[in-house]
């Protein structure tokens, strides 16, 4: 228990450690974006009053430092205005020509400056680089936008977060696939050992049936106990065959599925009525038999269950052109439509006393060892379900 609670009290302080680690790099970020934007608008603001310097000297004065003030802006897009907010004047902007009249422009490039225009004001308030020429009050604005290198850094923390979720993912993912290869591992583990304890028991049952037959015991008695000593030692086999490549053969799937379905109709409740169709006496398909036939009885005896021993089974097969078709109705309490995509999980089950294993054993052997599927073709709250196992035909 202590192991387990210091696992924990470390997976938290992982978690917060974390956490705290990505706010300050956030918060960091953040300082430095507010730092830079700061330094444009002051870069701006020294561009502007360059701008009414430059417009308020004399011919003979000497405005090279103001010149070389206005060209080194480089790096931020910005559009002059007049006091009506048309446009005089922009630089860095994807316009060929800064100089032409913005009534010599072609509507396109016209109506992308007016955009750029817009953008600016809702995210930089203007700057005022009025002056006056001769007793004349000229009112010009600077208006600008982020520089790219500024608009990149806003983007970084969202670009970090993105990263950081897919690393996070892909662990995640990595350290799920170790656990349920562990969990693998050790269902396979335990059912071989399962298989090689049940063993040894069955041996001295089966030398038991022959002292009885020795003895003149009534042969159906006997012949009762074979058939149940017969199904254990397929128990066995199949648990044996747990983690390791079937050998599949070619079968009938009519003859195969018939004969696990009539082994819970002659031991089921008489409550329960069995019901069995076919299209065809013979449709053929690569199996396993021992494990096909674990399948079938897994989902007859979900069936019963559902059915609390009281209802009807049917099970039905078709063929397509590339497929055989075995379908189980009960006539059950259903399943809701929340958990239906959870049933096949390991471990996952409705009843009260259950290793959640019948049906995700079942989807292991139909879809990883026989290349099928087994799906939930439909359900109904107190109506029942039926259970869909598709295989390839041997032909195909």
């Amino acid at each position: 228990m202590s192991v387990f609670k210091n696992s924990q009290t470390t997976r938290w302080i992982a978690i917060i450690a974390s956490f705290i680690i990505v706010t300050l790099i956030l918060w960091n970020t953040y300082s430095f974006f507010q730092k830079f934007k700061s330094e444009e608008r002051l870069k701006m603001e020294i561009l502007g009053k360059a701008h009414k310097r430059f417009a308020n000297s004399d011919l003979e004065a000497d405005v090279s430092f103001e010149d070389y003030i206005i060209q080194s802006n480089n790096s931020i897009p910005m559009i002059i205005t007049d006091k009506d907010g048309n446009i005089t004047f922009w630089n860095n902007i994807a316009v060929n020509d800064s100089i032409a009249q913005y009534k010599s422009l072609s509507v396109d490039d016209r109506q992308f400056l007016t955009k750029q225009l817009k953008i600016m004001k809702s995210q930089n308030s203007p700057i005022d680089v009025s002056y006056s020429i001769e007793n004349i009050n000229i009112q010009q604005f600077i208006n600008y936008r982020d520089s790219d290198l500024l608009t990149k850094l806003k983007y970084y923390p969202i670009s970090f977060l993105l990263i950081l979720l897919l690393f996070t993912s892909v662990i995640y993912l990595f350290f799920k696939s170790n656990k349920i290869a562990e969990q693998n591992r050790l269902w396979t583990g335990m059912a071989k050992e399962t298989a090689h304890q049940i063993g040894t028991p069955l041996s001295s049952l089966l030398g038991w049936i022959e002292l009885l037959r020795a003895d003149n015991v009534d042969e159906s008695m006997v012949s009762e106990i074979e058939k149940d000593v017969t199904r254990l030692n397929v128990i066995a086999d199949r648990f044996s065959k747990i983690g390791s490549i079937p050998e599949l053969k070619k079968h009938n799937v009519v003859k195969e599925t018939q004969d696990a379905f009539k082994y819970f109709e002659s031991r089921s409740s008489k409550q329960v009525v069995f019901s069995f169709e076919s299209q065809k006496e013979e449709m053929y398909s690569q199996l396993n038999l021992q494990l096909f036939g674990w399948v079938i009885e897994n989902l007859v005896k979900n069936a019963i269950d559902a059915m609390k021993g009281k209802g009807e089974i049917t099970i039905s097969i078709n063929e397509t052109m590339k497929n055989i078709n075995i379908l189980i109705s009960d006539t059950g309490k259903g399943i809701p439509k929340g958990i239906r995509q959870q049933i096949f999980a390991p471990g996952f089950t409705t009843k009260q006393r259950g290793w959640g294993l019948g049906l995700s054993l079942s989807k292991r052997i139909i879809e990883d060892y026989h290349k099928g599927k087994i799906f939930v073709k439909k359900s109904e709250l107190e109506k029942g379900t039926t259970f869909c196992v598709s295989l390839r035909k041997a032909d195909y």
